[in-house]
Order: structure tokens, then C-alpha cells, then sequence
């Protein structure tokens, strides 16, 4: 590395695709007290907080592909002794000989606490020098002027503020509209009808479904809730959404399907137990040929299954969540269905506000109402304002009747 990058006034470093650091220059060393023998030829999460590494993964790297370059994202750094370290960061993909690489500068923003702190003391000289009986006018004029300025870097800053967090809302908008397209469409057909419903919390929900039609006769139906809300649940949700509609649709056996994703969990968050995540599921493999349905229940709450004479039986838990232990096995449970049955799958953001013993007589009431008619009932009584108190939660449920 050239000298006058090696100390220039930012940081600089340049990462191979794969995340490994392969060039960084002094100045980013000593910011995060590390030696160059430390981090060369490491992987960048070394020097990433918990949700820049999240953020990096399924946000920076994605627009670094499509855009070539990213500009002006705010960041932490983490240093040798764990402090985070708040930088703007630019990054560019370049090519050479036949080698791709993205050069990143990353430029420290700690100044404003430190902006506030020279604006208290320019304040305190400045009553000083009113009080003072033996100061000079020209003294007083000087840390006036000197708080001014302190002032309108301060403004300067608060300016830049708000327009990050306009920034962020829109980026967070444009994530959530993303993720309510991706949700499967209603199936309406003389074998199978299947309605469903979906509210977010927040701006992105950690709930999820799909539901697809594999051949002429088999149906793979899931619905899973990963853990908490906010960014970082809607990241890992969309994760698996891609996973599990590829494995669903190209017919993979019910085991494989739930298999797959507990590794993906597992491989998203080698190394980073800080950050682990964990995602309960219930996975249905319908067959309207043989009225066979296989399901696996990975610590989800129990789906309901009503026969069509108003009897209502539980799909109970049959594993340990997705993402809990690495030697975790699935096996599916089956059962024949009857015509005219119905079943109802939901996330705990449904029972929570209902009730478990809600849901069983609603449905029980209401067992001849097509399920468009039931969606709206149940939809009804989670905006009841009884209930408003436990908005605080994803809610999502999928009815599906079989013919």
C-alpha cells in the first residue's frame, strides 16, 4: 500500500469477494487498535458489530453487486477491546487482472460528543469572561464567536442526523413492500382452497408463509415466526423464504424441507452465537390424490385440524425449533383427511390477543362459512378494541379447506 493512503485521514481497507481482508491501511489500525498481522487475511465480521454484520450480508453485499459501489452508509465498527466505532462508509467493486476485490473507505464520525462538550466549555468561558472583572472585551468577543461556530456544527450535525433517519424510513418502507409482494397469492380450486392474512408490527415482520402447488396433486403448505421483530428477524425471514420456496416447489420430501432450513439457520450464524437467531415452523405436504397430508411441527404453535362433523384435533409439536441444535432431527407425522375438513394455521401473534380457546370455537361456530367469510371474522376479532393492547406483535394465519 502507498504511504500517503497507508496514513491518510480515513481509513482503507480492500476485502476479497468471500469478506476477507486482504489490504488495510494504517490509520483504520489505529483506530480499532489492531495490528496489521491481527486482521490480515481475517474475515471482515472480526471488525463488524453484531448488526453490521446482518446489515453487510443481506443489504451492503446485494447493492455492491447490482450498483457496483455503495455511497455514504452509516456503520459500527468493533475494535480490539470490543468499543464501537461509528464510521460512513463509501466502497467501490473493482476488477484487475482478472481478480475482484471492493476497496472500502471509512471515514470516523465520534465528533459530536465531542463537538457538545467544546460548545459546554465555550459557553462556560463565555460567562467567565462576563463575570470577570478583569477580562478584555476582546476576550469576551472571541468566545462568543468561538461558541457560534460550535453552534452551527452542531446544527450541521443534527441537519445530517435527521436526514439519515428520512433515509433509513424510506429504505425501510421500500424493504417492507418487498417482503409483502413475496407472500404467495390465495389458491381457489375444486381440491383445495387456501385464504390467508398477514399485519407486520412494525415496518418489517419476523412472520412468514408460503404456500404452492408442486404437481397436479400435492400441496406444500408453511408458516414460521423467527424470533423477535425489526430489521433483523425481516432479513432472516426473507432468507428462508427464498430456501424454502425453491425446496417446496421442486417437491422435496417434508424432512428434507425443514432439514434444509435448520442448516441454513445454523450456516447464516456459524462463529456468531451473539447473534443467533432461532425460528419455529410447521411445514404441511398435502396430497388431494390420496387425501394424505405429512406435516412437521418445529416448536410452532399447533395448527388445528377441524373434520368436517365439528371435530377439532391439535398438529402438536414434533421437533425442536429451527436453528436450536445442530443434531437435530425431523420426521414427518401423516394422517388421511376427510372432504369438506378443514385446518387453521397461525403465529403467536394470533393467539396472543384471541386466545388459544378463542380460536377452537370460532372455528367450531363457524365450520360451514366458506373461508373467506371465516378470514374476516377472525380478522374482526384481533381488531376488536378489546385486543389493541396486544398490537405489539407480527400476526399472520393461514385457513385452508380441502375438498
Amino acid at each position: 500500500m502507498e504511504d500517503q493512503l497507508n496514513h491518510a485521514p480515513f481509513g482503507f481497507m480492500t476485502l476479497s469477494e468471500d469478506g476477507l481482508i486482504l489490504s488495510i491501511n494504517k490509520t483504520l489500525l489505529d483506530i480499532l487498535n489492531f495490528s496489521q498481522e491481527q486482521l490480515i487475511e481475517k474475515h471482515v465480521n472480526d471488525i463488524f458489530t453484531v448488526p453490521t454484520k446482518l446489515f453487510y450480508q443481506f443489504y451492503v453485499i446485494p447493492l455492491i453487486k447490482v450498483n457496483k459501489k455503495v455511497e455514504e452508509m452509516y456503520i459500527t465498527l468493533k475494535s480490539f477491546g470490543n468499543n464501537e466505532v461509528p464510521v460512513i462508509m463509501n466502497a467501490k467493486f473493482r476488477t484487475s487482472d482478472n481478480k475482484s476485490s471492493i476497496d472500502f473507505a471509512l471515514i470516523p464520525i465520534q465528533k459530536r460528543s465531542e463537538y457538545e462538550n467544546e460548545l459546554l466549555t465555550a459557553k462556560k468561558d463565555a460567562e467567565s469572561a462576563l463575570h470577570a472583572k478583569h477580562k478584555a472585551n476582546a476576550e469576551l468577543k472571541i468566545a462568543l464567536e468561538h461558541l457560534k461556530a460550535k453552534q452551527e456544527e452542531l446544527i450541521e450535525l443534527n441537519n445530517q442526523n435527521h436526514q439519515y433517519k428520512v433515509d433509513t424510513i424510506t429504505k425501510l418502507e421500500f424493504a417492507r413492500k418487498i417482503q409483502e409482494t413475496s407472500l404467495a397469492d390465495s389458491i381457489q380450486n375444486e381440491h383445495i382452497q387456501i385464504e390467508s392474512y398477514y399485519r407486520a408490527s412494525s415496518e418489517l415482520s419476523g412472520d412468514m408463509y408460503g404456500f404452492y402447488r408442486i404437481d397436479q396433486d400435492r400441496y406444500g403448505i408453511i408458516i414460521l415466526d423467527v424470533m423477535g421483530h425489526g430489521v433483523s428477524s425481516a432479513l432472516i425471514t426473507m432468507s428462508l423464504h427464498s430456501l424454502f420456496q425453491r425446496l417446496i416447489s421442486f417437491g422435496n420430501s417434508t424432512e428434507m424441507v425443514m432439514q434444509e432450513l435448520d442448516n441454513h439457520l445454523h450456516r447464516l450464524f456459524h462463529n456468531n452465537e451473539d447473534a443467533r437467531h432461532y425460528c419455529t415452523a410447521i411445514y404441511l405436504l398435502i396430497n388431494t390424490a390420496s387425501q394424505q397430508i405429512e406435516f412437521i411441527n418445529a416448536g410452532h404453535p399447533p395448527a388445528l385440524l377441524q373434520k368436517k362433523d365439528g371435530q377439532q384435533l391439535e398438529l402438536n409439536t414434533t421437533s425442536l425449533p429451527l436453528g436450536i441444535f445442530e443434531s437435530t432431527k425431523f420426521k414427518a407425522k401423516s394422517f388421511t383427511y376427510n372432504k369438506g375438513d378443514r385446518i387453521l394455521l397461525y403465529t403467536d401473534g394470533v393467539t396472543d390477543p384471541l386466545g388459544f380457546n378463542h380460536l377452537k370455537p370460532l372455528l367450531l361456530i363457524n365450520k360451514d362459512l366458506p373461508n373467506t367469510r371465516l378470514k374476516e371474522l377472525i380478522v374482526h376479532s384481533l381488531n376488536n378494541e378489546q385486543n389493541l393492547q396486544h398490537k405489539s406483535d407480527d400476526q399472520c394465519f393461514l385457513i385452508v379447506d380441502v375438498n
